[in-house]
């Protein structure tokens, strides 16, 4: 065997032993230290060390936690074989609620638990933009959309029904109430739901009739035969008006005896008891009419619209007396007009 083989030979052996003390060595290593995960943020690495705790090989590691940071393991506890390190920093982002906008920070990056951790409970109606599950990135805003529902009870009136009807009890152009309309009430439950504050709708969940109503009932008479202290008579219609009384004095006619005109109508007639004046425009000229005391005193009875007046407008008539002494005790009050038939 030369020289250069022997050589060959003892620098194999060499090199095995190396390798052999190597693997020892690294076994040696691998029993003494333990493997650790950290996972910061979004990376993830993985080392080998010999230091007991987590502040150690932190420090070791020259990861400086920043204020607010999470880790899920205190700096006293010991490392274990495998341990996973997790530690995540605050990030800042936007929340908007009750029409504010305010900057937060949170180590999280759901919505879900961004709002966890800053302690921000939703009510049952409540909702986010974007939903609670989604992830955001760092600036991105949060709407807390707050729903609030309130229940009213409102009052309103149901308005009464006016009902008409015919009766030949009563004289031909009169009316008479014989039931008094009455409103009904009814409550109604109202259900408002407010988005942020403002009123975002309004909804009837219930109605409640309280009281019902009464309808109002007018008879309307169609009897055009009148039974009257005077005698009896067929009208077209009838109404109330005012009266008064006058005769042939200055005061009344503001004429003397032979003055041109005096004690004559403005139909030309000799003004005489059953003499009206009126209205044309009322009661036209020349109709025949029947006047009945409504306050229980004598009816005027029949006359005839002859005469006008300077005062007499409207709803109103004068009834000729022949004293004023009959004038004044007549005086001014309500009477019934019958309008005959011809």
């Amino acid at each position: 065997m030369d020289k250069f083989s022997v050589l060959n030979k003892h620098h194999l052996k060499i090199i095995t032993i190396l390798a052999v003390a190597t693997m020892l060595i690294i076994s040696i290593i691998e029993y003494k230290t333990k493997k650790v995960n950290i996972c910061i943020d979004d990376s993830k690495t993985t080392v080998r060390t010999f230091k007991p705790t987590v502040g150690e090989l932190l420090e070791k590691q020259g990861i400086k936690l920043t204020k607010g940071a999470y880790v899920n393991y205190k700096a006293t506890e010991e490392l274990k074989d495998d341990t996973t390190i997790i530690i995540k920093n605050p990030k800042t982002y936007r929340v908007k609620f009750a029409n504010k906008i305010i900057e937060v920070e949170s180590t999280e990056n759901t919505v879900e638990n961004i709002l966890k951790s800053l302690k921000i409970d939703l009510e049952k109606n409540d909702y986010t933009y974007p939903g609670l599950k989604e992830k955001v990135n760092p600036m991105d805003d949060i709407e807390i959309v707050q729903i609030k529902e309130t229940t009213d009870i409102v009052k309103e009136e149901i308005p009464f029904e006016n009902i008409s009807r015919k009766s030949n009890k009563l004289a031909k152009g009169t009316t008479q109430v014989v039931q008094k309309g009455k409103n009904g009430l009814k409550e109604i439950q109202v259900k408002k739901t407010f988005k942020n504050g403002k009123l975002n709708s309004k909804n009837i969940v219930s109605e409640k009739i309280v009281t019902k109503p009464v309808a109002n009932i007018v008879e309307e008479g169609t009897k055009d035969f009148h039974i009257a202290s005077r005698g009896n008579f067929r009208f077209k219609r009838s109404f109330v008006v005012t009266a008064t009384a006058y005769d042939l004095s200055y005061a009344s006619c503001g004429k003397h005896p032979g003055d041109r005109g005096y004690g004559i109508t403005a139909s030309g007639t000799k003004a005489r008891p059953g003499v009206v004046s009126v209205d044309p425009r009322v009661i036209p000229l020349g109709t025949k009419l029947y006047i009945e005391s409504i306050d229980g005193t004598k009816d005027y009875g029949f006359a005839t619209a002859e005469d006008t007046g300077g005062a007499i407008k409207g709803n109103r008539i004068d009834l000729f007396f022949t004293s004023g002494d009959a004038c004044r005790k007549f005086g001014r009050r309500k009477v019934k007009v019958y309008i005959l038939e011809k």
